[in-house]
């Protein structure tokens, strides 16, 4: 995913940052590339995930899917804050 779309995930990585220092300064910035990071990550996940729901192994997709937001929390921290207004 990230080998896909080096240029976007180094800007988030760096707005990222700037936000985790001072998120109001940058919240715009944050939340303008954190959907587009978004849309790109809930794709790889969709890609992951549906073909396994449709399988026995359906059973575990949710699982799965929880495993790959995991280690992408682990990297982005404030992955969940794309989109919310903070005042």
């Amino acid at each position: 995913m990230r080998e896909k779309e080096p240029e976007l995930f180094a800007e988030f990585e760096a707005v990222h940052q700037a936000y985790k220092d001072n998120g109001q300064k940058s919240q715009e910035e944050f939340n303008r590339v954190g959907g587009r990071v978004l849309e790109v990550i809930r794709d790889w996940d969709r890609r992951l995930c549906s073909a396994m729901g449709r399988t026995v192994y359906g059973q575990y997709s949710q699982q799965v899917s929880e495993k790959f937001w995991d280690l992408i929390r682990e990297d982005f921290d404030q992955i969940d804050m794309v989109g919310l207004i903070v005042e």
